[in-house]
């Protein structure tokens, strides 16, 4: 069975809301410096730092539940590079750590069964221990108790009126917001912390939802993704070929359930679709504490009919995200090409009425629900998966007011302001310098799919996932937390911050809300103290109170180098100075690599990617020409290597499958250089299939 659990997978994330709407009452009137809204984990970190500053808050929550997904099943932390998560976000962790700390924590697993995993490294930490792995109900108390400590108030399911009327504005001052039970709230400065951007809209300010051609902000990962398979051995079995009518091979009988009959539109232009949303479910095989899944309402197994074509195709991947929590649960995540993500269900949530996202919320539980059931008891899926998965449940001991099922639906993306500045890719890989820094993300450039469509071929195929290397942490500006100054002076937002479609899929992980609550607040203390709108704030006031707070700003990771290029013979062009064109991620998956890694393409031929590697002066004379790369079974067997010389140019072709004889070396030839132009190797993609693989190209004098 652990062999089975180990190669199979399936995931969830996202929040279930109680939706109690306020019922209208006699208007009552609160006041405070600063108003929160939003439950979420960035904006508790956000009411706490305003609190530390001697300011009064107030949160206005439209959740029940503190701490968003944190507390909502997302149990293990998308952390990136733990070293530049600084001040209360890395203070919650270390609360979490405190917990675990304790032998009573460890109520149904014995803690040296679990072992030493998400609990930081003690050398490093010293007295500031963190843990990253934690069971939903132990984040949720960590919250309570930390707001507790504070003393920080908590106006719970307090639904903000998106009516007009909800916000009061003088000019492009927002006076105060109004909840649907009638209670105005007052405060000189307002942040936006919700996962939906809802007060950002109520209060008349640019947004932006779906996705963003790559045009506009001169991108190559945003937009529309046809033709990129990122994790392509997710999508091996889709690629072979599988049907996505009801019957096999016959257009006329009709789609399977969400497949679209719409085109995915052309490569990199921009659309209304947002990256698919889920339950990060909290599950167990722990007898004693495993309640077995439940057979939703409406259940109909033929909802599931592409896993069962996907699964008799061999996919044993199932249990692969099912990542262990302590007291023998889980954090279940998406996986695969048929999972817990409810792909293309989610259009119209950003901007839905709450009555709508309610629907949308129920038919994501009821989805995921089926699906489980489904693989736990269906007679026609193999027998192999279905033994297995009927061992599993969900934990009897979480979310025990809401039936054992996450309260918190995992909103991956939703609004995401307009504002001062937009972080684009360019900011994220570092091309365009961020020079006031209030907070780092280091995460993958990640996004789930955002539609199932059928391929000219006639079979299904899933589009819009993409997971690029940020080949290190990055800064996240100051002014994407704000507001045009023409559209709100006093509002901050933290969470749907001002980002591209493809920056957020790195930016927004739980860690960096928090640190992005935190540095919201600061900003907006600083602009009550000196009477002055968030934009006039100077990042010289505000990022010295940052680090006070143990904020990480800067950060320069020094990655090690597998083969060294100075330890090289030769003349060595490494990836580094190569000039490219299309798509090349960055990977360090596959030993040996020269420098600190190589580039692939992610078997991505559309557009066509090229890439040129030159030495800095002519050559002269007779070299040996090699080029370097880590062979692997999903790689390219055929990609042409141009190599210009004073004879004019040579193609050879390469098979990136079998191992260079010389690794990472494989030689292409001596040529004869004639001191007049540099030596120069060109690379395309086109007419390659699987991975193409570039990494260095060495020069060889030939005595």
């Amino acid at each position: 069975m652990k062999s089975l659990i180990r190669t199979w997978c399936i995931a969830f994330a996202v929040p279930f809301a109680s939706f109690a709407f306020g019922q209208s009452s006699p208007d009552k009137i609160r006041s405070a410096d600063v108003i929160v809204y939003g439950g979420t984990s960035g904006a508790i970190t956000a009411a706490i730092q305003a609190k530390r500053l001697g300011h009064s808050v107030l949160v206005v929550s439209p959740d029940k539940h503190l701490g968003g997904l944190t507390a909502g099943g997302l149990g293990w932390t998308d952390t990136g590079n733990k070293a530049v998560i600084g001040g209360l976000s890395r203070e919650f962790y270390h609360r979490v750590w405190q917990h675990y700390n304790k032998p009573e924590a460890w109520d149904k697993q014995p803690r040296e069964s679990y072992g030493n995993q998400g609990q930081g490294n003690p050398a490093i930490d010293g007295q500031q221990r963190t843990m990253w792995i934690f069971e939903p109900h132990v984040a949720e108390m960590v919250f309570e108790n930390w707001v507790k400590e504070e003393g920080i108030e908590i106006v719970r399911e307090a639904w903000l009126d998106r009516s007009k009327g909800g916000v009061s504005k003088k000019n492009q001052t927002i006076e105060s917001i109004r909840t649907l039970d009638g209670t105005t709230y007052k405060g000189k400065m307002f942040l936006d912390a919700t996962y939906e951007g809802d007060l950002i809209d109520a209060a008349g300010v640019s947004f932006h939802v779906g996705r963003e051609a790559n045009a506009l902000y001169g991108e190559k990962w945003n937009g529309v993704q046809v033709g990129v398979l990122h994790h392509r051995h997710h999508f091996g079995i889709f690629k072979q070929g599988i049907s996505p009518y009801v019957v096999p091979g016959d257009p006329k009988s009709g789609l399977l359930p969400k497949i679209s009959a719409d085109p995915p539109g052309e490569y990199g232009s921009a659309d209304h679709r947002v990256q698919a949303y889920c339950f990060r479910m909290c599950l167990t095989n722990h007898a004693p504490n495993r309640v077995p899944f439940p057979k939703p309402e409406g259940y109909d197994a033929k909802n599931y009919e592409l896993m069962r074509r996907v699964l008799l195709a061999g996919w044993r991947e199932g249990f692969a995200k099912f990542d262990p929590v302590p007291n023998f649960k889980t954090d279940t995540n998406n996986h695969g090409p048929f999972s817990t993500d409810n792909i293309g269900m989610n259009y119209d949530y950003p901007t839905a009425s709450y009555e709508r996202r309610k629907e949308i919320i129920e038919e994501h539980r009821r989805y995921q629900q089926g699906l489980m059931y489904f693989l736990a008891n269906d007679p026609n899926i193999p027998e192999d998966v279905r033994k297995v998965f009927a061992e599993w449940g969900l934990a009897k001991d979480e979310f025990v007011d809401n039936g054992n099922w996450p309260h918190q639906l995992y909103i991956r993306e939703a609004r995401r302001l307009v504002g001062e500045m937009v972080m684009t890719e360019k900011e994220i890989l570092k091309e365009n310098p961020v020079k006031d820094s209030v907070g780092m993300g280091s995460y993958t450039i990640d996004s789930h799919n955002v539609q199932r469509y059928v391929t000219p071929e006639g079979f299904v195929q899933n589009e819009g996932d993409i997971g690029v290397s940020t080949r290190g942490p990055y800064p996240i500006s100051m002014r994407s937390l704000m507001p045009k100054k023409s559209e709100a002076s006093n509002l901050l937002v933290p969470v749907c911050l001002s980002s591209s479609h493809i920056a957020f899929g790195s930016i927004r992980m739980e860690p960096v809300f928090m640190i992005l609550g935190e540095s919201a607040s600061t900003i907006a203390s600083l602009a009550i103290r000196n009477k002055t709108d968030v934009q006039s704030v100077s990042y010289d006031e505000v990022r010295p109170l940052l680090l006070k707070n143990g904020q990480v700003l800067e950060y320069e990771e020094k990655l090690p180098e597998d083969i060294a290029v100075a330890s090289l013979k030769g003349i060595v062009v490494d990836n580094k100075q190569a000039t490219l064109t299309g798509h090349w991620a960055s990977s360090r998956s596959t030993k040996p690599w020269v420098g600190v890694d190589y580039l692939h393409d992610a078997d991505a031929k559309v557009p066509e990617s090229t890439a040129e590697f030159a030495t800095k002066e002519p050559l002269r004379g007779r070299y040996r020409v090699r080029m370097a790369y880590s062979a692997g079974g999903n790689r390219t067997r055929n990609v042409a290597v141009e190599i210009h010389h004073a004879a004019g140019v040579a193609t050879v072709t390469v098979d990136q499958t079998k191992a260079p004889t010389e690794k990472p070396w494989v030689d292409l030839g001596e040529f004869t250089f004639n001191g007049r132009s540099v030596g120069k190797v060109k690379i395309t993609n086109a007419g390659t299939s699987g991975h193409v693989v570039i990494d260095a190209f060495q020069w060889l004098p030939v005595e």
